[in-house]
């Protein structure tokens, strides 16, 4: 999914674009024997009449939408609360929503009340609007920018508790907010989508992946499989639902139960070291790819099990602030060395992507040039180079026109709504310095939609941060800069985020024969019930659960504090860091730049043992627990390659996708007893045998 969006694609805190739950392979698609022409996924479908664009936007996609994208925003929402890590959630919202629509019309069938039969373009539709809803609950910023500015995050991040500026969440300004900015990604490369899907014939991996999974489903072979691979979901959502379930009945406090389990000692527990039993990150381990897990582990072995106990025997000399949530105390080192790494893995990324597209973008014009092609979206660019499904696909994409005047205009006049209306909800972020976020927004929507279509990395987070910290130090701290330049930094990520997430929608349909027309307006429908849903999802978790965002905190939001330091630090300069935590800074910043230009200098076939410097960043906030989940995950997946390697292509991303969508949903019947106030009636909890002994004999007398 777009989804992504941990932080957006490229960014540690969305790794859903390194990860392609399907890969296609050339041969297996086109087949050994035939010729490609004879096998041709148009062909295949020939007989089928291509609905009209207003046939492919039926009542039951939105219904069935609307329902997968409630559902989705509950599980992107405890992912972005508890680690970060979001995996793609494409197979199992194309699978999900191919089953709910085929159960529906075989029913009406069998009633002979069906009138329209269910299509690729309209399982596409589907896709697009549960992508685009489900994608505001990460870009919405609710466990990053948009929650960094609440009261719980800033009182503790900072010392002194006196004239702090802060913006508690409220479901009011939240809805403004999100409609206000979540719509001018749509419209701003509108014009461009003929040059980055016919001309230049960007691959956008994902959007790739998820046309060839959706075609799959409407073959004979491929229904069959996906009913297979329905099955094996719910089988696993099942189980993670009732195991769920049952571990809520151990927990009476955020200290009790199966992910408080010490299963290393006690020592190892106190250090973050313990498997916690959690459905989800098993599954998300079975996703990402193994480098993803083992770099994750890696940090975490290198935060908490070295650099923070070596750290903490500098106590009185470098930090005497013992408040484990001061910023001048150890938590200040976590935060900011972490913030370190992800800043030069971001910077990296940013500067290889960017200058790629820029090159890839000149070599593309200069082939323009040297090669005839129809200036007019009308003309259609068939020739004999073009195989039978590019004809099929460039006619019917350059049939349905959104015309360029429509895509201005909806720009210009959202951002003048836009402008006028973001400094009442923030009153620190200027008219003027939302003009200039505007007048930059699109060229770099373009090279980042560009560098996505390349290679299926999004660098909407990059963005954000570039923001938080020109906004942020332009506004200056008696200004309110640090909630400045957040606002500006969700303002820049929804812009560019819905941008790229638009064109691969676009090469979707494209490869789906979907009309360009039919997905605009799904990703439109789709953005707008994610700035309903994912508010009212976030506003459940924050009213169930008062002590979200805290580090001990079954939800405690770790990017949150992440992105107000940043935004501290862009405003206040180094002074916001504790003694010698600029040299270590240096040290991993500079560290993170080494790593990555040896895994480009060694190539893909001999860096796969280098780890990703961001994937390390992330437990240096919470601990190595998740990432023990995800490396058995990793594990499971392993063994299960090595025994079936076709079994497990087939229903590995199924069984992961149960695995954490039954934990995620969860959340909702969770919330719903904790706002009842209906409490588990077990405490499960681990005491060393000193402990237990005083505990008996304090019992006892």
């Amino acid at each position: 999914m777009g989804v992504v969006p941990m932080e957006s694609s490229g960014s540690a805190e969305n790794m859903e674009s390194r990860v392609h739950e399907l890969h296609i392979n050339e041969e297996e698609r086109n087949g050994e024997v035939k010729k490609e022409e004879e096998l041709s996924v148009e062909q295949i479908f020939a007989k089928k009449e291509v609905p009209s664009w207003k046939k492919q936007l039926t009542v039951r996609a939105f219904v069935v939408s609307f329902v997968l994208s409630v559902m989705f925003s509950f599980i992107v929402m405890k992912l972005n609360l508890t680690v970060g890590i979001i995996p793609s959630l494409n197979v199992s919202a194309g699978l999900l929503g191919f089953f709910f629509v085929k159960t529906w019309t075989k029913l009406l069938e069998r009633s002979g009340l069906l009138k329209q039969p269910f299509t690729r373009q309209e399982n596409t539709v589907i896709q697009t609007c549960v992508v685009a809803a489900s994608g505001i609950a990460y870009s919405g910023g609710f466990g990053s920018y948009l929650f960094a500015m609440s009261e719980r995050v800033v009182k503790q991040s900072e010392k002194s508790q006196d004239g702090l500026e802060y913006k508690n969440p409220e479901l009011g300004w939240m809805f403004g907010f999100l409609f206000v900015v979540s719509f001018l990604g749509l419209f701003s490369l509108v014009p461009l989508r003929k040059i980055m899907i016919v001309d230049f014939k960007l691959t956008y991996p994902s959007g790739t992946a998820t046309a060839h999974l959706i075609n799959s489903f409407h073959t004979p072979e491929g229904a069959k499989l996906a009913k297979k691979q329905v099955r094996e979901l719910g089988k696993f959502f099942s189980f993670s639902f009732l195991w769920s379930f049952f571990q809520w009945f151990f927990t009476a406090t955020d200290e009790c139960g199966f992910q408080k389990f010490p299963t290393f000692g006690l020592k190892a527990f106190e250090n973050k070291f313990y498997f916690d039993f959690s459905a989800t990150y098993v599954g998300v381990g079975m996703i990402c790819p193994h480098i993803v897990n083992v770099s994750v582990l890696i940090g975490g072995i290198l935060s908490w099990g070295i650099m923070w106990p070596l750290i903490e025997t500098r106590k009185g000399h470098w930090y005497t602030d013992l408040d484990p949530n001061s910023m001048q105390g150890l938590k200040g080192y976590q935060v900011f060395i972490g913030i370190a790494l992800i800043l030069g893995d971001g910077l990296y990324s940013f500067t290889k992507v960017l200058s790629q597209t820029m090159a890839d973008l000149y070599k593309k014009i200069q082939s323009r040039k040297a090669m005839p092609i129809p200036v007019s979206e009308r003309s259609s660019p068939v020739t004999k180079t073009l195989s039978y499904d590019d004809q099929c696909r460039t006619q019917l994409f350059l049939k349905d026109q959104i015309p360029t005047w429509v895509a201005i205009g909806g720009y210009i006049a959202i951002a003048i709504v836009s402008t006028a209306t973001l400094p009442h909800i923030f009153h620190q972020l200027k008219w003027y310095h939302i003009i200039v976020i505007y007048t930059f927004a699109p060229v770099l929507a373009f090279c980042n939609a560009f560098g996505c279509g390349l290679t299926d990395w999004s660098l909407a987070s990059a963005y954000g941060k570039l923001a938080i910290f020109t906004i942020g130090a332009w506004a200056g701290a008696s200004h309110g800069g640090v909630l400045a330049g957040l606002a500006a930094c969700g303002v820049m990520m929804n812009i560019v985020s819905t941008a790229s997430d638009l064109m691969q929608d676009f090469k979707t349909g494209y490869m789906t024969l979907a009309s360009p027309r039919s997905m605009f307006v799904s990703q439109g429908i789709g953005t707008a019930m994610g700035c309903v849903i994912s508010p009212c999802v976030f506003w459940i978790f924050y009213k169930a659960f008062p002590d979200l965002g805290m580090e001990s905190s079954e939800y405690p939001a770790p990017f949150a504090s992440v992105y107000y330091n940043m935004a501290k630090l862009g405003v206040e300069g180094f002074s916001a860091l504790p003694k010698e935590c600029l040299k270590l800074c240096y040290a991993f910043f500079a560290a993170a730049l080494l790593i990555n230009i040896i895994r480009d200098a060694l190539g893909k076939k001999r860096s796969w043992f280098i780890p990703l410097p961001m994937a390390m960043a992330i437990p240096f906030f919470l601990g190595s627990y998740f990432a023990i989940d995800m490396c058995i995950g990793s594990l499971i997946l392993y063994i299960w390659q090595k025994r079936n390697k076709a079994g497990a292509d087939a229903f590995a991303p199924a069984v992961a996708s149960g695995l954490i969508c039954g934990d995620g949903i969860w959340a909702l019947p969770s919330s719903i007893l904790a706002l009842a106030g209906l409490k588990p009636p077990i405490c499960m909890k681990f005491l060393s045998r000193s402990i237990n002994n005083k505990v008996d004999s304090y019992l006892g007398s």
